[in-house]
């Protein structure tokens, strides 16, 4: 079990449903707006969310809302291997031609915006931005002699660039489709609009440029200057670039102002279109070279088998299966004044079970805390060890036995029916991206792969009803379960993972158990001290979120922590075919996210 709760009140940060989850109450407080319920990270991001969406405009909330389509451009095979600076010399030749027809293009489209523009101020602005355009163009040109390319030999324009373009130019010229009227829209106002559109098309690519030629630099040493792209990292780093990503962003907001809710949707189709357009681009360069992405690429279903495990609490979920389940029984249970019938399952009455469940939940929060500070190691190991950690996580496991009985014998879970559970479980919010990753995998005939759920959930039935509403019935799902008198819970659990020793026990038995000689690769998702035995044997333990016990613990046993896309980065450099299978567990390495898009960029591509 998990009760990770660190807020002072648990139970209030769940819907107070008063009547019967019959009634349906308990259905809404599941589905609409969640995002109290959210875990860490998702709080913040939803705090951020808020803040941009009260603060800033139409440009920024655009952005933060297709943060998946921009994790999708920084995974793709091209990128990575464009960081690491070993690309391979035709590739970059070819991208530099196709980014010169994509330029030229865009500054066409600038051209026309700044035609269609009824504002002094912003006629200017777009007028700047075209000039920014054509010094790019300069860098492309100084690129092209200092590397030696000819031009003239990448005449061919792919299909990708020319969508891209194509598509740039029509908005341009108000050829925008659902628009009403399109092409036909010849007054001032209406041809302010088309700068606008054309403005909603543009700004993505800036912003995502923008975007990457930050994270670049980042990963840039400070005395590195030998990376074969450096002039061109330095070109999208710049604050001249900045600059101009964000005077993009700052003319949409400025030529939006006074457009419909109907105006408003056209643009934001324009900019996810746009967004996509710009990961075909991406996706499309060609590689002469072994690439570290996708995991999956040259996955030979006979002769390989990709086992995927996931935690389910905060990893899958957006608030955690203990609180939903002592939210159930608190609304399904009697009033204290409503007297219960000899057939009846004597239960707690609603005010008791809260009142017992807060108790609870804060004694699990306030020595859970204490257990972290006894298990750490008087100092920091310098090299990692897995062995101590276990030992330690030993002490975590009787911890959680001792919670998980505290539970039962308070009797708060007594009298749930099975009906409600599942119908909590249809429900569920998952994290966003998570249902359809899984799917990718399971439903994937060219793939050989299963995916296990380990889980501290006190009740399997809730994870397989949240998962086949999903259309995930696939999964397999290993955690505790009610034992059930009828179709109602008698209180008690049959448990069988409970600890971070059972869940890396189970994780152990699944591949011992499989019945095959193919060759396995295994990932391990998951965002909490109980899964760390686990992401640590898997050969690639992916934490999702940003629980701070969990990356303190590990520090302490020397584990270290790598976001994800900068170790794909350092292991591009090192890249070769005959280290395709460089991934191995125990190696003390953990890869962070913040997303599911990154892990499914990462495994599957776009």
């Amino acid at each position: 079990m998990r009760m990770r709760f660190f807020l002072p009140n648990p139970i209030k940060t769940l819907i107070a449903a008063t009547s019967s989850l019959r009634s349906c109450r308990f259905d809404s407080a599941l589905t609409r707006n969640h995002t109290t319920l959210r875990s860490p990270i998702g709080r913040r991001m939803t705090s951020i969310a808020a803040s941009v969406n009260n603060e800033s405009g139409l440009a920024r909330r655009f952005w933060i809302k297709f943060t998946r389509e921009s994790v999708f451009a920084m995974y793709t095979p091209f990128v990575i291997a464009l960081a690491s600076g070993n690309l391979h010399i035709d590739s970059f030749r070819h991208y530099i031609a196709q980014d010169v027809h994509f330029l030229r293009a865009f500054a066409q489209a600038y051209e026309l915006a700044e035609d269609c523009a009824d504002d002094d101020d912003a006629k200017v602005g777009i007028s700047e931005l075209r000039k920014a355009v054509l010094e790019e163009l300069k860098m492309h040109n100084s690129l092209v002699q200092e590397w030696g390319l000819d031009l003239a030999k990448e005449n061919n324009i792919n299909s990708a660039t020319v969508k891209y373009t194509q598509f740039l130019l029509a908005t341009a010229s108000g050829k925008i489709e659902g628009l009403k009227g399109a092409g036909k829209l010849a007054t001032p106002f209406e041809k302010t609009k088309i700068a606008a559109y054309t403005l909603g098309a543009m700004t993505p690519c800036m912003r995502l440029y923008a975007f990457l030629g930050n994270k670049f630099q980042e990963l840039l040493d400070s005395d590195e200057s030998t990376h074969p792209y450096k002039k061109w990292i330095d070109n999208y780093a710049s604050d001249g670039f900045q600059a101009s990503a964000l005077q993009t962003e700052d003319l949409l907001d400025k030529l939006s102002v006074s457009l419909t809710g109907e105006e408003l949707d056209v643009i934001e189709k324009l900019y996810y279109q746009a967004m996509k357009l710009e990961i075909d681009f991406f996706s499309a360069q060609p590689l002469f070279q072994p690439t570290i992405l996708p995991l999956t690429k040259g996955h030979n279903p006979t002769k390989d088998h990709l086992v995927i495990f996931s935690d389910f609490d905060l990893t899958c979920t957006v608030v955690d299966s203990s609180a939903i389940l002592a939210e159930i029984a608190i609304v399904t249970a009697p009033k204290s004044d409503q007297n219960q019938t000899e057939d009846q399952m004597v239960r707690l009455s609603s005010s008791d079970l809260r009142n017992t469940w807060g108790f609870l939940s804060k004694q699990y929060t306030e020595e859970y805390e204490q257990c972290i500070e006894l298990i750490m190691p008087a100092n920091k190991l310098d090299n990692f060890d897995y062995k101590e950690l276990s030992t330690a996580l030993e002490q975590l496991s009787k911890f959680e036995n001792t919670a998980n009985n505290r539970v039962i014998e308070s009797g708060v879970l007594k009298g749930i029916n099975l009906e409600d559970i599942k119908r909590a479980g249809e429900r569920l919010i998952l994290q966003d991206g998570c249902s359809n990753f899984f799917q990718r995998i399971v439903k994937n005939e060219n793939l050989n792969a299963k995916v296990h759920v380990l889980s501290y959930c006190w009740c399997g039935d809730l994870i397989r009803s949240a998962f086949s509403s999903a259309d995930l019935k696939e999964l397999d799902i290993h955690a505790n379960e009610f034992t059930y008198e009828g179709s109602v819970s008698s209180g008690e659990i049959l448990k069988k993972v409970e600890s971070p020793i059972d869940k890396v026990q189970a994780f152990r038995n699944i591949l011992k158990n499989s019945n095959d000689d193919k060759k396995k690769l295994t990932v391990y998702i998951g965002d909490s001290v109980g899964d760390l035995l686990c992401l640590l044997e898997a050969d690639i333990g992916i934490v999702i979120g940003s629980s701070s016990s969990l990356r303190s613990v590990g520090a302490q046993f020397g584990v270290t922590f790598v976001p994800l896309f900068s170790g794909l980065v350092k292991k591009q450099k090192e890249y070769n075919e005959e280290s395709c299978s460089n991934w191995k567990g125990l190696s003390g390495i953990l890869y962070t996210v913040s997303s599911w898009a990154e892990v499914h960029a990462f495994i599957l591509g776009c």
